[in-house]
């Protein structure tokens, strides 16, 4: 049982809290010096770091940090020190709306680049491992601190932006890599091609994908596809750009996340009321960073539904554990004839069907009820056939609701090399 930092990792629940409260303390002393956005926030409170709970604080919402860049451009108030302090420009990719701008100070950079440490530990990355990322390099944090905290642990890293995927594939068999990171999307799109160039990725050195940006990594038949097409384990990673990587799994406990409890304090509230609901119930998850003195968040609405548990993993950590992942995006839920369904469910079902090699969602809100149209591309050299029948009656006998299922021309649907946007919304006129 690796672990990166052996003393913290190896907390009991009370050692944890603890050290959370002792470094929120710290922080929440430094930020409210000089950090106008939050001294403004917490103007004529009387919390105290060290003794009060976090919920006497107020939520922070990705709406207010927006507003805060748009009237106080380009950086907003978020910053607890002088600009020149800062040596890190990332971005949002803007999936939800206007991108964040987040910026970074040396050693918070280097709090990233520990975290990322542990999220290796816990994968069972060995000095030996090399590492391929197949991300652009550019603005989006992407795997930006996950490349430099492989480099900084001495592994050999590939970056390999600006190729084609076959190029790519090539590249990572010719240097016998043994870890990719790369989302869901892209990794299923990389066995793909691989399929069509001969290229066999399953007898691959490829032992482990590290896999962020969309819920795939936790939906079991998307990462069942992907472990069978690849013939390596998957583990699954949340992380935010304007958060931190949170979240991480362990290689004994598959089928869940946990949340790095050294560096971030999880809460789970209701939606509407915004109250704490118990652990194992579902709904909405709220972090605060610890170690980001230079541009923190405190209490900060993620947008992600989750379920928390908190007991001892067979990894030896105490973390909370997210069961089965982020389950969906709060502003993505569907309701398709009275039914709330997250676009991650019909992922779901969709994966289990070989023969689907890309899928896209419609749905149309024109009229009082809600209607779902999917698009499925067969995989190359398979008939369609039955097919969308069979998948309209798994999604009314599981989901309750009957979309429309149609097959379309191989060619026809977007494939991603990061974040995929399967979903389209048609709204009233």
């Amino acid at each position: 049982m690796p672990y990166f930092f052996p003393e913290e990792e190896t907390l009991d629940r009370a050692g944890l809290d603890r050290l959370q409260r002792e470094r929120f303390a710290a922080m929440l002393e430094e930020v409210l010096k000089t950090n106008a956005f939050y001294a403004k926030k917490y103007r004529g409170s009387s919390f105290n770091g060290s003794k009060d709970g976090l919920a006497e604080l107020p939520l922070t919402t990705r709406d207010e940090i927006q507003r805060d860049q748009v009237d106080n451009r380009p950086y907003g108030t978020n910053l607890t020190y002088p600009i020149d302090r800062y040596c890190r420009l990332h971005q949002t990719s803007g999936s939800s709306g206007q991108p964040l701008r987040c910026l970074d100070r040396e050693v918070d950079w280097d709090w990233w680049k520990a975290c990322w440490g542990v999220i290796y530990r816990a994968a069972g990355v060995e000095d030996s491992d090399r590492f391929m990322f197949p991300f652009s390099f550019g603005p989006f944090i992407g795997f930006w601190a996950a490349f430099e905290s492989a480099v900084a642990l001495g592994n050999l890293c590939l970056p390999a932006g600006g190729m084609t995927t076959t190029a790519r594939l090539r590249f990572m068999l010719d240097n016998d890599v043994t870890f990719v990171g790369c989302t869901p999307t892209y990794a299923l799109r990389m066995a793909e091609v691989a399929g069509e160039q001969g290229l066999d990725l399953a007898h691959s050195k490829v032992r482990g994908l590290i896999i962020a940006g969309e819920p795939g990594g936790s939906i079991p038949s998307t990462r069942g596809r992907i472990e069978s097409a690849w013939g390596a384990r998957v583990f699954d990673h949340p992380g935010m750009t304007e958060m931190g990587p949170y979240g991480f799994e362990c290689v004994e406990s598959p089928g869940g996340v946990h949340i790095n409890e050294t560096a971030f304090i999880p809460e789970v509230i209701h939606q509407e009321t915004g109250r704490p609901v118990p652990d194992g119930e579902s709904g909405e998850l709220v972090l605060t960073n610890l170690g980001r003195w230079g541009s923190p968040l405190i209490r900060y609405r993620t947008g992600d539904c989750v379920r928390l548990t908190r007991r001892r993993c067979d990894c030896g950590r105490w973390f909370a554990r997210m069961e089965g992942g982020i389950l969906g995006r709060i502003d993505q839920m569907l309701i398709i004839r009275g039914n709330n369904v997250y676009p991650a469910a019909i992922e779901g079902i969709l994966r289990e069907f070989a023969e689907v090699a890309e899928f896209r969602l419609t749905v149309d809100q024109s009229s009082a009820l809600a209607d779902l149209m999917i698009e499925i591309e067969p995989s190359a050299g398979v008939e369609s056939g039955g097919l969308p029948g069979r998948i309209e009656s798994a999604i009314r006998d599981r989901l309750h609701f009957k979309p429309t299922v149609r097959a379309v021309a191989p060619g026809t649907l977007p494939r991603f090399e990061m974040k995929a946007r399967r979903l389209v919304r048609k709204d009233a006129e």
